[in-house]
This record gives structure tokens, C-alpha cells and sequence, in this order.
């Protein structure tokens, strides 16, 4: 791709963001009836190709239930309330309820409360009851130290996600995370990330992984581009990571990677974008934490807000406009491509003559910027 002059001493090439690209119809439509969402990833298929992000003011055991009723991904954050407290809705509505200006501070504290295996174990356990997928996820630094309690609970999906995640961690204070040795050894399939680069992506699925999150500061509550001035645009991300695994499938002999749009998904329309620029499937965040049975009363934050040291992301009011279902897969009552997310996607698969997403990620794309 073409690089552009920043200055005589520093060049970089332009990346797009999904507001900037749009889809191109093609000579054929068909009828959206027609059309399958579905993907399958390891052992384990999903009606659609959704998997709610886990943060606590998205996922509840109760919500992972809910969402993978409806064909979709709810992962637990494993590291969040709802294994630090016996009983968290009390603390989730005291920060719904809680001034911006003393927010962050306050959230710091209620964090600060330890993990406790225990929850661990009956959270997973809670959600393997209800008959569904139970995927739920742990950040690097804690997956050495709880990994087999996971595992030994019954996880189906195991998802290390960070801010970043890579394959070749350098670190003077502590022995990192083999993630090669890890995920041989696991008798679970691993999902990874985030990664934003070609090289990146390539080198986590290098690892075994069965999936890589692409990713880097673009979620809603993410002030992660401020703070540290780190981010890449979601559509550029997503098509560096589709041709790394494209690239990989070759170098292995045939062995397919999934591949995971993780932040920037704010409407329908950027499902349809993220896989047309070459995703699996969809993580996601804040449009989820506007239903009705969301945790977050309303608003939205990750992991990143409450950071002991370096807070890079924040609590967003984000509203309460409808329902899992409705949002998922509609009706929808509005025009904004908040709800009924299945729905459009499906539409823009047939609108553009497509009958699945393996077939949808061709599709023809332009800057529409």
C-alpha cells in the first residue's frame, strides 16, 4: 500500500475506519430468507456471528445465558465483579449511579476486591447448566494463575483478550505466558487478542490459536488512542489480519484461523463491513450494553477504566433502547442500525447476492470517504 509523507523524517500509510469504506452491491441478489449467518468455530457452530464482549456491563452469567439462546456468544469476564462478589448487582448500580467526576476512582476500588476461584468455577458452572456454549475469558496476566480452574469447570471457549495481546512478550519483572506451550497443552480451543497488524496476527496464530480478536483502542469506552496514542482503524486492522490468515492457511497445509472483529462495531452496518473486510464473526460491546437485561443499567465500560494505575478507558452512558432479542435479531423499532443487528446483516448478504459469510468476505468494498 502506498505510504504518505508525515514529515521529511517519518512516513506512514493511510488506514480506513468501517465509517469510511462501504459495501458495493453486486449483479446478483438473492432473497434474504435465503442467507445463512451461521459459523462454526472448533467443534462448536452458532446460529449468528455475534460474541458479546466481556465486560461486566455486558456479560452476566444470566446474559451469557440469554444471548447464547439466541445463537450468539455471551464471554464471561472471568476477572470482573462477578468473580471478585457473591452478589455484584448492588455494585453494578452504584456505579450506574455514580457522579462522572468521581467514577473512575470509585471503580478502582470496588476492582480491588480479589478473584476468588471459587466464583470462578460456579460462574462457569452456572452457564454450562443452562445447555449453552460457555466461552469466558481471562487477560494474559491472569491466565497462568487461574487457566486450570477454568478448564476444570468446564469451559467450552477459552479467550485470552487484552489491550494487546502478543506472541512475543518481553518482560524483566516476571516469566510471560508461553501462549505456544499454553495452548498445545490445553485440550480447549483458544481464542487471542488483540492484534492490529499483519505480522501480529500472524505470529498469534502461529500459537495454535483457533481464533485472533483484531482490535487495538477502537471500542466506545476505550480512551486508550488519547492516553497512550495507540490505535489502528478497525476496517484496515481486520483486512491486514484476514491476509495474514490467508497467508497462514498456506504456510500450515490447510489449518483456518478464525478471525474475530473486536471494537468499532457501534451499528449493523459495521457487522456487515467487518466481514466483508474478512472477519468470522463480531465482538461486541456497547450496543449490546443498551438492552434492557444489560448489567450496566445503561451504561457501558471495560476493563481498561478501572486500571489501578493507567485508567484508558471510561464509563459511557449508552441508554436502554430494547431488548437482547430485539437488538440481535429484531424487530426493530428504529432506523439507526441499533437493533435488529442480525437482521441487516442478513439483508446486505442478499442485497449483495450472498449466501453465507465464508462467500460474504469477497464482496466488493470501496472508500467512501
Amino acid at each position: 500500500m502506498t505510504e504518505i509523507e508525515i514529515g521529511k523524517g517519518k512516513r506512514g500509510r493511510t488506514a480506513y475506519s468501517f465509517d469510511d469504506i462501504a459495501i458495493v452491491p453486486s449483479r446478483r441478489t438473492r432473497d434474504p430468507e435465503e442467507v445463512s449467518v451461521a459459523w462454526q468455530i472448533d467443534a462448536y457452530r452458532f446460529e449468528i456471528p455475534v460474541l458479546a464482549a466481556p465486560m461486566d456491563s455486558v456479560v452476566s452469567p444470566a446474559t451469557a445465558i440469554a444471548i447464547g439462546q439466541l445463537g450468539g456468544v455471551g464471554v464471561l469476564n472471568l476477572e470482573g465483579l462477578w468473580t471478585r462478589y457473591e452478589d455484584p448487582e448492588p455494585l453494578l448500580a452504584e456505579i450506574a449511579g455514580l457522579d462522572d467526576a468521581e467514577v473512575t476512582r470509585r471503580m478502582q476500588e470496588i476492582y480491588e476486591a480479589p478473584i476468588q476461584p471459587d466464583l470462578v468455577s460456579a460462574r462457569i458452572a452456572e452457564v454450562r447448566a443452562a445447555g449453552v456454549t460457555v466461552a469466558a475469558a481471562l487477560s494474559p496476566q491472569r491466565t497462568a494463575q487461574l487457566w486450570k480452574t477454568v478448564v476444570d469447570a468446564g469451559v467450552d471457549l477459552f479467550v485470552i483478550r487484552g489491550t494487546t495481546v502478543s506472541a512475543e512478550h518481553v518482560s524483566g519483572r516476571a516469566e510471560p505466558l508461553n501462549l505456544k506451550q499454553f495452548i498445545y497443552e490445553l485440550d480447549v480451543p483458544v481464542i487471542v487478542g488483540g492484534c492490529a497488524t499483519y505480522q501480529a496476527a500472524l505470529h498469534l496464530m502461529r500459537t495454535g490459536a483457533a481464533g485472533v480478536l483484531v482490535g487495538f483502542g477502537g471500542g466506545a469506552s476505550h480512551t486508550t488512542r488519547s492516553v497512550l496514542g495507540v490505535a489502528v482503524p478497525m476496517a484496515s486492522a481486520v483486512a491486514d489480519v484476514h491476509a495474514a490468515r490467508r497467508d497462514y492457511l498456506d504456510e500450515s497445509g490447510g489449518r483456518y484461523v478464525h478471525v474475530i472483529a473486536d471494537g468499532g462495531v457501534g451499528v449493523s452496518g459495521d457487522i456487515s463491513k467487518a466481514i466483508a473486510c474478512g472477519a468470522d464473526a463480531v465482538m461486541v460491546g456497547s450496543p449490546l450494553a443498551r438492552a434492557t437485561e444489560a448489567p450496566g443499567r445503561g451504561f457501558h465500560w471495560g476493563s481498561e477504566a478501572h486500571h489501578g494505575e493507567l485508567p484508558r478507558g471510561e464509563r459511557v452512558r449508552v441508554g436502554t433502547i430494547g431488548s437482547l432479542a430485539e437488538i440481535l435479531t429484531g424487530p426493530s423499532r428504529v432506523s439507526d442500525g441499533s437493533m435488529n443487528m442480525v437482521g441487516a446483516l442478513r439483508r446486505a448478504m442478499a442485497t449483495t447476492g450472498y449466501s453465507d459469510l465464508k462467500e460474504f468476505q469477497r464482496v466488493e468494498v470501496t472508500v467512501a470517504r
